[in-house]
């Protein structure tokens, strides 16, 4: 008598759930802490947000700021892809690439926090720190070599300004605007401004 043995096999991808689940989940984090920054946000509104227990957000995240630090590492990562994508984008101009470049970079976190939320950049500098730094510096390197590849470079090299210098300027300038703006759409409209101006040599050239 011959016994037939049945395996089953789950052709999803558990990883891919997992990870799907875990960006739903700092998602919800992310949007808790901008809403009611660091020091109010309890793990019950996180885990109420992200729609699970507490209980099973403590099997994630066993601290508020174990949470906190991985909110600040995945959407830094996540701004840095997205951020060189619109870099490599072959089909899009110099001014059209860096522009999205800073929007996904700072864009699209303006008019994300509460206007009385004050403690998270002190918390994101405290438990972030370096990370955010290394991070920061990908990024500006990453624009800096996409400006080096246009001609902007020779057209402010009279000038002596390098393109890590103009990098650097509309990093600043963008951090600027994050403040001071109170939308993405406005952020948008006011940095598309000094990214015209920093590329009309080439219209000039061209």
């Amino acid at each position: 008598m011959h016994f037939v043995k049945f395996v089953y096999v789950d052709r999803a991808d558990p990883t891919a759930h997992d990870d799907l689940r875990r960006k739903r989940l700092l998602d919800a984090a992310l949007g808790t802490f901008a809403r009611f920054g660091f020091r109010k946000t309890s793990m019950e509104e996180v885990a109420r947000a992200g729609h699970l227990s507490r209980q099973a957000l403590y099997l994630h995240f066993s601290t508020k700021e174990e949470l906190f630090r991985a909110v600040v590492r995945h959407f830094l990562e996540t701004g840095i892809e997205a951020a060189t994508a619109r870099l490599r984008d072959a089909s899009a101009s110099v001014e059209e690439k860096v522009a999205g470049a800073f929007d996904e970079w700072i864009g699209r976190y303006v008019g994300m926090v509460g206007a009385d939320v004050t403690d998270s950049r002190g918390a994101s500098t405290i438990l972030g720190g370096p990370m955010i730094e290394e991070h920061e510096e990908r990024f500006i390197e990453t624009v800096t070599k996409t400006i080096r590849a246009s001609g902007l470079p020779a057209a402010y090299r009279p000038a002596g300004l390098t393109a890590r210098q103009l990098a650097d300027v509309l990093h600043a300038t963008a951090r600027g605007l994050k403040q001071s703006c109170h939308s993405r759409t406005e952020f948008c409209e006011r940095f598309d401004i000094a990214v015209r101006a920093l590329c009309s040599p080439l219209l000039v050239r061209g």
